[in-house]
């Protein structure tokens, strides 16, 4: 019913989109966790109740923050572990939600609880919340309850054991020996007469016969060796079983498959032998379900029965262990009837006691239906002692398909895609958006342009809106004609069921048609070393060729350039002294380049686009050396294209280069010779020459009969220049001081190795080695990664981390580059901070030696182009006096105070350290 209204919410929720369709959309992102309210103590967030013959602990998820949570039972100085098959033997049941809220159902006849006349009963336990650092919160939990209702018969079903009590006073059991006595019975009587102290145990059971149906008979100890629990009190006997312990066995009764547990207990005192018969019987099945209702069928005879006359007289019902009566059955729509052979229990779908769930099967949306009702019966067979049986029964429905519903209302006029999909529940998060161009996170699509919208309902479900403009790069464009844009939002929608965090997509597509036309168009630019050049396709796709300065777009140019591509964008990195790259002039200090970029239609021939950009690059053409030497580059430039450089000479012709190729010459020589002209100026002397063609000839070219043609400009002349002071005095000097007593140094040598590793996990207890580079993580997944020096087991190093960068390149010196520490502290410009972790004292065997710090994995976002394949992280490390080192003791301001409007840097004095460069491996971001 509930699932019925949120569709139905659902679609009034569309009919109000179309009715506001111009309204704006805001982007959420929450986590909820949907459980009914209880009245928890605020400081603690535990609860306890006392609930009849069992305590009852509720531990709400404040308590555990999504933390590993332990339960221990306390009895006295003793502290037990509560391990899944201890809590069987000994009466506790632990169950919680998939958000982390706890319940522990305690018998009041466990191991451990402090028993007062069978009337007053202390339930001491402990409760550890591990923490994300190794740290451990605990908590002590004391509850006393009193109880003294007790029946002669208690049976009590849990979702992990089953638990029969009788009274065993010795009016209430039949003496053996007032009972005629089998042969083989009297032959082991005897046989343990004469031996009691082999046999008897401080309980005073002699031996205990299981029943499979097939008898099998063992020792008290050997009962509790194999997992079942064994306890006497002043005046009961208790018998516990784990439903999987190999005594047990099943038994179809009415058609409802049933557990039973059946023992015989044997009783020894002095020379009298009592038996004791118990069982057992707790359904695992009898249920069925529709759309509205789940109805739970329990045989009305059952094996703890021994007739049919059975005056019934109690019947309870209850929700987590605690009876509701039929004012609060009725407000809820429970009902517990009885039918010719059965108890039957009908709980509506979607109640307010139990919750929906959200699941992933074979990448299909399903949902469950998740309660705990429980059933009392108190009945007496033929007016004898009465028999008070509890099941605690939790359910949980099959799976049930919940597709979910698509609906396209995108605007062609406006230019813009608007989809909605949903329902879902609570517990589903839009994780990310997969489109053509690549994955992307909810916050990284709206930083994008796209509008992520979460809506949510009044029963708790929600849907997600998602409008993105047909000009946005993740929108597919097919050029139908030179008219005709077919437009395509292909989206699959990636969700993460909390808090398991399983995953599960749902794929869609629209198509829209519309008479435009975008050019592909092409843009640039530079830093000291390359062209950076960005190719946008427009609308016609990648359906057009590209020449690089003279040549075609080939394989091996492409793999040459680095070129990166997805469906809307190419980059391209073309070093400045590439040969695709002319030269246009030379500068003393740099160098004119550039790079010409044709698009063109290969079918039409047609020129789509036309792009020139040129830079100056430093380049240093002359230098200057003190001991008389000149060295001189010449360039082969646009305006002389016929010249080679080999063929360059300095004034004297006979000094030629010393190294040249198809675009350079490079000449060395000394001042006083190669024609070296001399001035003097007041102080200064200069050396002058210049580089031309050889013997004066000029650059010539033959015509169609082989005669020389004179170019119109063939003159090529680079002139190079030197200046020398003529009077320079350098004064040097030292001096010593004697040390007396002092031994004098002596050289040694050595290696000081500091790495930078890249951890599995936050414990960085393992590292990733050599061979598992690259290595390849999810977007904003957590990267741990630890500095450390090895080979030095002195305590007075300090390691300190100066700078730490990631870069997309192996060369630490590549950019693009982002800051992850600066100055020893977290870059607090980074949306997503570094996170450093102490390292813990006495964890490593010199802890001054580490340093560890997290960040998130990202990609760098160039020109408006997303890069998606790796990042590399490098540090500067400085190894340093612990004790006299003031870098040592650097502290991080938070923020930097400012002065004249800057960020101040704090200066360390008297350093005396060691600087190391560490870099890690390729890290690869996933596209999964």
């Amino acid at each position: 019913m509930t699932w019925l209204l949120g569709i139905f919410t659902f679609w009034l929720l569309m009919v109000m989109i179309l009715a506001q369709k111009s309204s704006n959309v805001l982007s959420t992102q929450r986590n909820f966790n949907v459980v009914p309210a209880q009245n928890f103590n605020q400081r603690t967030g535990l609860k306890t109740d006392c609930l009849g013959s069992y305590m009852r602990l509720t531990v709400d998820k404040s308590l555990t923050l999504g933390n590993q949570v332990e339960f221990d039972a306390l009895n006295g100085s003793q502290i037990e572990p509560l391990t899944p098959s201890l809590a069987a033997k000994c009466g506790f049941s632990i169950d919680s939600d998939p958000w982390g809220n706890y319940k522990v159902f305690a018998s009041l006849l466990n191991c451990f609880a402090a028993n007062e006349d069978d009337s007053e009963f202390d339930v001491d336990m402990r409760i550890r919340v591990d923490g994300v650092k190794s740290e451990q919160d605990v908590f002590e939990v004391a509850k006393t309850c009193n109880y003294d209702q007790w029946a002669p018969r208690e049976v009590l079903c849990t979702r992990n054991y089953m638990e029969v009590s009788v009274n065993r006073l010795p009016e209430e059991i039949t003496a053996l020996r007032r009972r005629p006595m089998p042969r083989s019975k009297m032959l082991d009587y005897q046989w343990t007469s004469t031996v009691p102290e082999a046999i008897t145990s401080t309980y005073n059971i002699w031996r205990m016969v299981f029943f499979t149906p097939n008898q099998k008979a063992m020792l008290l100890e050997d009962a509790l060796r194999t997992g079942y629990g064994v306890t006497t009190t002043r005046s009961r006997l208790v018998l516990r079983s784990g439903y999987d312990m190999p005594d047990t066995y099943v038994e179809n009764v009415a058609g409802v498959p049933m557990k039973i547990f059946r023992v015989t207990t044997y009783f020894k005192k002095q020379w009298s032998v009592t038996m004791l018969d118990t069982v057992a019987a707790c359904p695992t099945g009898g249920l069925s379900f529709t759309d509205e209702m789940i109805t739970w069928n329990f045989p009305r005879f059952n094996p703890l029965m021994r007739s049919t006359q059975i005056s019934i007289l109690g019947m309870f019902m209850g929700i987590d262990g605690k009876q509701i009566d039929s004012a609060q059955m009725t407000a809820r729509g429970y009902v517990l009837t009885t039918v010719e052979d059965h108890f039957v229990m009908k709980i509506p779908m979607g109640g307010p006691d139990g919750y929906y769930k959200s699941h992933a099967v074979n990448n299909q949306y399903h949902i469950t239906y998740n309660i705990e009702p429980m059933l009392e019966l108190l009945w007496s067979e033929g007016g004898m002692d009465a028999t008070r049986y509890k099941v605690l029964f939790p359910i949980k429905t099959p799976f049930m398909p919940r597709p979910p519903q698509f609906v396209d209302f995108t605007d062609a006029d406006q230019r813009i895609f608007d989809v909605l999909l949903g329902p879902f529940l609570y517990d589903t998060e839009l994780a990310n958006l997969t489109f053509p161009t690549g994955v992307f996170t909810v916050a990284e699509a709206n930083a994008m342009g796209i509008n992520v919208q979460e809506q949510r309902f009044q029963n708790g479900s929600k849907a997600f809106r998602l409008q993105v403009p047909f000009a946005d790069t993740v929108v597919v464009r097919t050029q139908v004609d030179m008219t005709v844009t077919v437009y395509t939002l292909h989206v699959t929608f990636g969700f993460m069921i909390l808090p398991e965090y399983t995953p599960f997509s749902h794929t869609s597509s629209v198509d829209v048609s519309l008479q435009d036309i975008v050019l592909p168009t092409v843009n640039g630019t530079c830093d000291e070393e390359n062209f950076y050049v960005v190719i946008s396709f427009g609308n016609l796709g990648k359906n057009f060729n590209i020449k690089l300065g003279v040549r075609d777009m080939t394989p091996d140019l492409r793999t040459e350039y680095d070129i990166k591509e997805n469906a809307t964008h190419m980059s391209l990195t073309v070093p400045f002294l590439s040969s695709d790259v002319v030269f246009e002039l030379m500068y003393p200090s740099s160098l004119r380049a550039r790079i010409d970029v044709l698009l063109w239609e290969p079918m039409n021939k047609w020129t789509l686009s036309d792009f020139s950009l040129a830079c100056n690059f430093p380049m240093t053409m002359t230098e200057c050396f003190s001991n008389g030497t000149m060295s001189a580059l010449a360039v082969k430039v646009e305006s002389v294209p016929q010249l080679v450089p080999r063929q360059l000479t300095l004034t004297d012709p006979s000094c030629r280069p010393k190294f040249s190729n198809d675009r350079f010459a490079y000449f060395s020589f000394e001042a006083n010779s190669c024609g070296t002209r001399r001035k003097f100026y007041d102080g200064v002397v200069m050396y002058q020459n210049e580089i031309t063609l050889g013997n004066g000839l000029q650059v010539h070219q033959q015509n169609k009969k082989g005669v020389p043609a004179i170019p119109e400009d063939p003159e090529y002349r680079v002139t190079m220049s030197c200046f020398y002071t003529l009077n320079d005095t350098q004064t040097v000097a030292f001096f010593t001081k004697p040390r007396e007593n002092e031994p004098l140094p002596e050289t040694g040598f050595g290696e000081l190795q500091v790495v930078l590793r890249l951890a599995l996990d936050g414990s960085y207890s393992n590292f990733y080695v050599k061979e598992d580079y690259p290595v390849v993580q999810y977007l904003r997944s957590p990267l741990f990664f630890e500095v450390v020096l090895l080979q030095s087991t002195d305590p007075q190093i300090e390691l300190v981390l100066e700078n730490c960068w990631a870069t997309m390149k192996e060369d630490r010196n590549s950019t693009p580059r982002w800051d992850l520490i600066v100055d020893g502290c977290v870059n607090l410009d980074d949306h997503y901070e570094t996170i450093f972790h102490p390292v813990i004292p006495n964890s490593v065997p010199n802890p001054s030696h580490l340093k560890r710090f997290e960040i998130k994995m990202f990609t760098f976002v160039l020109n408006d182009v997303v890069f998606q394949e790796q990042i590399f992280v490098h540090c500067d490390a400085v190894l340093c006096d612990a004790e006299s080192d003031g870098i040592c003791k650097r502290q991080c301001p938070s923020p930097l105070p400012l002065k004249n409007g800057k960020k101040v840097r704090r200066e360390a004095s008297n350093v005396q350290s060691l600087g190391m460069l560490v870099s890690s491996g390729k890290i690869v971001l996933s596209s999964a």
